[in-house]
């Protein structure tokens, strides 16, 4: 069985963009920016033979403020770049009811069924409770990025940086 590190899409890999006072995912390329180091800490990771997983939720499909086509080409750029073994997202709102939007663990599930991944030995790294929740319903070690917004979430780790995030996965490596 394979070990992952799941992460979060925005403002984890990419910046999140403000729109109406509010933190927002991109909708278009042309508002899409990696995270400035995401590349180094994604190598760092693989050194390790972890699965690199990239998972999020976009509502703003469903919705109709965003297209599918403008989805893609921001995931042809993380592929290009990053090279993480899938990207999983769903494009549901929470009126939908899916097993895949986060809090729930479905991406997550869906990933290991797929890549053969033993959860109990996986990471999720995110910065809102929904990422946390659905690590910790799949059985994930959790890690958070400290936030503003993320005071209250509670999870395995709270960290400062990705840098620190990986010192975590590192320091575990031989105790899961």
């Amino acid at each position: 069985m394979n070990r992952a590190v799941f992460f979060d899409r925005d403002g984890i890999i990419n910046e999140v963009v403000y729109r109406e006072n509010k933190l927002c995912s991109p909708r278009k390329v042309i508002e899409f920016k990696l995270m400035s180091g995401i590349e180094k800490i994604l190598n760092e990771l693989r050194k390790y033979e972890f699965k690199i997983i990239i998972f999020t939720n976009q509502p703003d499909i469903s919705r109709g403020l965003m297209k599918i086509e403008d989805l893609e080409k921001m995931h042809k750029i993380i592929k290009k770049v990053l090279y993480p073994d899938i990207i999983l997202y769903c494009p549901h709102d929470d009126t939908d009811n899916c097993d895949c939007r986060k809090p729930k663990p479905g991406m997550l599930i869906m990933a290991a069924n797929e890549l053969h991944i033993n959860l109990n030995k996986s990471f999720v790294i995110g910065d809102t409770w929904k990422d946390i929740e659905a690590g910790r319903s799949a059985g994930c070690i959790t890690i958070l990025l400290n936030a503003a917004y993320n005071r209250g979430v509670n999870s395995d780790y709270r960290v400062k940086n990705l840098d620190e995030a990986v010192e975590i996965v590192k320091l575990s490596i031989n105790n899961i």
